[in-house]
């Protein structure tokens, strides 16, 4: 059984795909049923593992959550974490905690990655010479795309 159905990976990489509109930044979602390790930690290794640090301007964002352990992690690169800081991610986080509460995992990745991409567009604006530096699919803990899983 998918983590997400198809309808919901859709929208949430639809929502990427407008977010990322608006910026040179990147975002990606990560999603697993269980953590097997600290959440920080395993965030940080799949940001690593997705090449969330090769963006030119180093404003990639990934959004990790291991579904059934009702946690998650929220991680920026070096060149968006300069400028917004912790306190920002942490009202990101606050943005999305009251949907995840309510069983709606869906709504609460769009809403992060809606707030994270405004952020991106505040301060990483886009240009006509942008292009799509990751996919926008929904990776799976194995480290390979949902969509690619059906």
């Amino acid at each position: 059984m998918p983590l997400f159905e198809k309808e919901n990976q859709e929208r949430i990489k639809a929502a990427i795909q407008e977010a990322e509109k608006k910026t040179s930044g990147e975002i990606r979602v990560c999603a697993e049923k269980h953590c097997p390790e600290e959440i920080l930690d395993r965030a940080a290794w799949y940001f690593d593992q997705l090449n969330m640090q090769k963006t030119a301007a180093r404003n990639g964002v990934l959004i990790y959550i291991a579904i059934a352990d009702h946690q998650f992690a929220i991680i920026g690169d070096a060149g968006i974490n300069a400028i917004v800081g912790n306190e920002f991610w942490d009202e990101t986080r606050d943005t999305m905690i009251p949907y995840f509460k309510r069983g709606e995992l869906t709504e609460g990745l769009i809403a992060g990655i809606e707030k994270a991409g405004l952020a991106l567009a505040e301060h990483f604006p886009g240009t006509t010479t942008d292009r799509n530096e990751l996919p926008d699919d929904i990776v799976l803990g194995d480290g390979t795309s949902e969509n690619n899983n059906q």
